[in-house]
């Protein structure tokens, strides 16, 4: 099949070279406003550049993969779809929760799949925690802990257009709660601080969070969050249930040094970053996609899914800023999306 890439940064150039390598894939289809970016690509992976989205579009492409910008995925979703091309996002959906709700509307009226990109699910080890909890095997689950520690800050630029460390950062933790779990969540209470550089006070970010997730089967979920983990890059999940209880994450190169007498566990490198973390997920992401385009596969995860997950950073956001145990029904727009709740719950 024939791919096109819209937008080459870090993301979008690892996308194609990870696209260049599977099979499914004959040709690819290459634009970015910098031509830089799309000089670095394709000296590196084969590849067609062209001017513009609309000329990616038009390049006789069979789906379509968006890395650009946040605030260019609505117009590119909402394009792809009417040139009828599946289509895979990276997260958000939009930076605005309406933007989002209209995305989304207009998605379910064409019929077309689209993909966003919350890589997590394609990690095995978080697929093999949803299969664990689907199966029963835990009992039944009364907490979840996610944490995304980040090793270092992103640029200053980057955190003042990023939305706030809930929507930037935590989403991948909701995403994977509710994944995992196969619930919804109902109220959210939130914390942070924004010692650190004073850019996130500037915002009215922080630069490191907390946040309890109460599920509609009474579960509670904590999420950690920080922009700086000095030892590495701190991606771990629990499970715990009332038979049983599981962790991902808990191997050789967890950033975490142990001070019992004897334990040399983990043993490893820590890992430094996300690309190193989920590289194979990348590739599952990716692979899964071709499946999509290829029409033996429905989609893994949905915009419905990631709407869904931007209202549970709505209301931590909101939590944040005003002190209190936030509802997600406070921030939730009407859409006509109501399927997929009870398609996702296992119990």
């Amino acid at each position: 099949m024939r791919l096109g890439i819209i937008g080459l940064g870090r993301i979008g150039s690892l996308h194609c070279e990870t696209m260049s390598a599977l099979p499914e894939v004959d040709s690819l289809v290459v634009a970015d406003p910098v031509p830089a970016a799309v000089e670095r690509v394709t000296s590196r992976v084969q590849a067609d550049a062209v001017d513009s989205p609309e000329d990616v579009l038009d390049a006789g492409v069979d789906g379509v993969v968006i890395a650009a910008a946040t605030d260019a995925h609505p117009e590119l979703i909402l394009a792809a779809v009417a040139a009828g091309l599946p289509t895979f996002c990276e997260k958000p959906v939009a930076r605005d929760a309406g933007d989002a709700v209209s995305v989304l509307a207009a998605v379910e009226h064409s019929g077309v799949p689209v993909q966003i990109g919350y890589n997590r699910r394609f990690d095995v080890g978080f697929a093999a925690a949803r299969r664990a909890v689907a199966s029963g095997e835990l009992g039944w689950v009364h907490t979840l802990r996610s944490t995304t520690l980040d090793p270092a800050p992103p640029p200053p630029d980057y955190v003042r257009g990023s939305g706030g460390i809930f929507r930037d950062c935590s989403v991948h933790d909701f995403d994977i709660v509710r994944f995992v779990s196969g619930r919804e969540v109902l109220e959210v209470y939130a914390t942070g601080s924004a010692r650190g550089d004073e850019v996130f006070a500037e915002v009215g970010d922080v630069a490191t969070a907390a946040a309890i997730l109460t599920l509609d089967d009474g579960a509670q979920a904590v999420v950690s969050n920080t922009r700086y983990n000095g030892r590495g890059y701190d991606v771990r999940l629990e499970v715990h249930g009332s038979a049983d209880s599981i962790a991902v994450g808990w191997d050789d190169r967890l950033p975490l040094r142990s001070l019992e007498p004897g334990v040399t566990f983990p043993a490893g490198t820590p890992h430094d970053f996300f690309l190193d973390r989920f590289a194979a997920a990348y590739r599952a992401e990716l692979a899964a996609f071709t499946e999509v385009v290829a029409g033996t596969r429905t989609t893994p995860c949905s915009v419905a899914d990631a709407v869904e997950v931007g209202w549970i950073a709505e209301a931590c956001t909101l939590s944040l800023h005003e002190h209190r145990p936030v509802r997600i029904d406070e921030v939730r727009l009407p859409t006509t999306s109501q399927g997929s709740k009870s398609q996702r719950r296992y119990g």
